[in-house]
């Protein structure tokens, strides 16, 4: 090339390809370290460094410029979803939430619909999906959403404008939800467009331009809002516990935190004047504000973050009083910074405390007399607890035994298997198998070797940190959501326990003697359900009345629970044609796992070897290889779990 080629070289990008996430991020970083270079232009629709990454950023600067003051309003929530991060469960699970029980307008589940059909496959859709990089999803809020009625029709609108804002098809499923105060539409959304690429769209859209193209429908259908409602929407916030839109405004005219004279005074706030300064009255009762001159009010730093957690409380005390339906009892939320003590309890309701991230929540009707809230770990099924159920709710956050064995015995940061066998044959309790002492820390090691924490370098032979016991604390309360386990004791209510072949949660407490039973609601109830039990167990000649006690037959649990299997092992071997193979104790049983099947005495996987099964304690770690090889060894009510794609024993 010659130099007055050089000179006149001209570097000419193409079209950017498809890039992973990790690029986006990194385009992100870049242009939010040149953002202090934008000056006040930072902060404007279309401004923000990454605003014109991806669809809609354009739409985003002119949606809404026909809103006026009296226009409707709409709450958009919005979530955008890394499937690989996610799982490969979560958009299934998240439809089988939005389209759970009682969210109908007639209190039935909730039916997914889409662009042209009122009953859409969401299995398809799930399908469809399941390469898909990313996913959005959305809660759509209208607050005259009764008035609209038709949500369905509303929605579909609003789609069909999102998608001339953004250039593409979308391919989405919605459900209404009608069981709250605000009646609100879930929006479920692939992140491809219509030629099979990521879809990208722009922050600004996301956050301004979507709304606003909801308020315009929803002005367009309704008319703008009369002065009347506006002046009554803003009469009820006055004096609520909550952040409201009276403290929205007042954050956005505060100076440096202040609220002066004139800035009330101005001819935009004129309106809303005498209710703004009801509000701050109000604030200043509630010590979250402070008049420092005759119309001057300081608002204090923490004021949005204490009525936001103000307004969560007032929606768990509301939440509980409803799931009580007027039944006395003392309202307790379930923290790890309480007593120390689980809750032992009966599920008296459940739901999602935010629908947007899939976060649940039980009521639990105490023994102890109480209604405690306990939110739920992330990711828990709410399908596990049945309404009735016999919960308990514990707090683990202490460092687990075995972490602390295993670092003990490590050496050098190694552990060995046939190190630990030979203290355990020394120090062994009588009765105890030592090499499932071994096996009980193989599965813990697997389990922290999955977190990333511990390394496997060969068979029985572990890499281990000096750390360990202070990470595995960090990994179970990480994994149990702060600390929070909820142990599921039956899935029968006591009613049916009372008088049922299986081992059951009432046994337990006949045996153990009924301690911690309170004489108020549910604990009451208990005792009631435990002389009824009682009787049972004499019929079935497994216990006595003698005068004022009950005397229990030997290895109650054991009988109850044998005399379950066999009936069970008849039915499935009437059903399958396969022949019951009791499992032995301390012996290996394989087969392929076909199903789980629910016993008053628990839950048991079902190992089908081609001519027989056996019915083994389940565990949840199963549950992954359903319809694959797995083996077992059963120790009494304790499983050790062995799969062929791993070398380790499992849970």
């Amino acid at each position: 090339m010659s130099k007055h080629d050089d000179d006149h070289f001209r570097v000419r990008p193409g079209t950017p390809k498809q890039r992973g996430e990790a690029f986006i991020n990194k385009v992100l970083r870049q242009t939010n370290k040149a953002g202090a270079k934008l000056g006040k232009v930072v902060g404007k629709v279309g401004y923000r460094p990454g605003s014109r990454l991806g669809r809609g950023h354009v739409a985003a600067r002119f949606a809404g410029a026909s809103l006026t003051p009296n226009a409707r309003r709409v709450t958009i929530k919005a979530r955008l979803v890394n499937l690989s991060k996610a799982g490969p469960r979560s958009t299934a699970a998240h439809l089988r939430y939005i389209e759970r029980e009682g969210v109908d307008r007639q209190g039935g589940p909730g039916y997914a619909y889409g662009p042209t059909t009122d009953a859409a496959d969401t299995a398809a859709f799930e399908e469809r999906g399941r390469e898909d990089r990313h996913q959005f999803r959305f809660i759509v809020s209208p607050e005259d959403a009764e008035q609209l009625d038709d949500l369905r029709t509303y929605a579909r609108h609003l789609m069909a404008r999102m998608e001339a804002d953004l250039g593409t098809r979308l391919d989405w499923v919605a459900v209404d939800h009608w069981n709250t105060d605000n009646p609100h539409t879930h929006f479920v959304l692939r992140g491809k467009d219509d030629t099979g690429k990521d879809l990208i769209i722009s922050r600004d859209y996301i956050a301004e331009g979507m709304r606003h193209r909801a308020a315009e429908l929803a002005t367009e259908w309704l008319g703008p809002r009369t002065e009347l409602e506006i002046q009554r929407t803003m009469e009820r916030e006055l004096d609520q516990e909550r952040w409201t839109s009276l403290d929205r405004t007042l954050q956005r005219v505060a100076v440096d935190g202040l609220v002066r004279p004139e800035t009330l005074a101005a001819p935009r706030l004129q309106r809303q004047r005498k209710l703004l300064i009801g509000r701050l009255q109000r604030l200043q009762r509630m010590g979250l504000a402070t008049e420092q001159q005759p119309g001057t009010w300081a608002i204090h730093a923490d004021a949005e973050p204490t009525l936001r957690a103000m307004g969560e409380r007032g929606d768990i005390i509301r939440t509980m009083q409803r799931a009580m339906s007027g039944k006395q009892r003392e309202l307790a939320v379930f923290q790890l910074g309480g007593d120390g003590r689980n809750i032992v309890g009966r599920v008296a309701a459940k739901g999602l405390a935010d629908e947007l991230y899939d976060k649940g929540y039980l009521i639990v009707d105490g023994i102890d007399g109480k209604a405690h809230y306990v939110m739920l770990p992330p990711r828990s099924e709410l399908e596990q607890y049945p309404t009735g159920a016999v919960v308990e709710v514990k707090r683990s956050t202490n460092v687990r035994v075995a972490d602390r064995n295993i670092a003990a015995l490590a050496v050098d940061g190694v552990y060995r298997t046939d190190h630990h066998l030979a203290v355990a044959q020394r120090e062994a309790p009588p009765n105890s198998d030592p090499r499932e002492v071994v096996a009980a820390h193989v599965r813990r090691l697997e389990a922290l070797r999955r977190a990333g924490i511990v390394e496997r370098e060969a068979e029985g032979v572990w890499r281990v940190p000096g750390d360990l016991a202070e990470q595995g604390r960090q990994y179970d309360a990480q994994r149990l959501g702060g600390g929070v386990a909820v142990e599921l004791k039956s899935h029968l209510t006591i009613d049916r326990q009372a008088r049922v072949i299986g081992a059951t949660w009432l046994d337990q407490q006949l045996i153990g003697g009924g301690k911690g039973l309170g004489d108020l609601g549910f604990g009451s109830e208990v005792k009631d359900a435990l002389r009824q039990r009682a009787d049972f167990l004499a019929e079935q000649g497994l216990a006595e009345h003698r005068g004022q006690r009950v005397v229990l037959a030997h290895n109650l649990l054991a009988t109850l629970r044998g005399r379950e299997l066999e009936q069970a092992a008849k039915n499935i071997a009437a059903e399958s044609g396969l022949k019951h193979r009791p499992v032995i104790n301390g012996q290996r049983v394989a087969g392929t796992y076909r199903r789980s099947v629910m016993l008053a005495s628990g839950r048991y996987a079902m190992l089908d070897d081609g001519r027989g099964f056996s019915l083994v304690p389940w565990k949840p770690v199963v549950e992954q290889s359903l319809g694959q090889q797995v083996s077992a060894i059963v120790s009494g009510q304790s499983v050790a779990w062995q799969f062929r794609h791993q070398r380790g024993i499992s849970r």
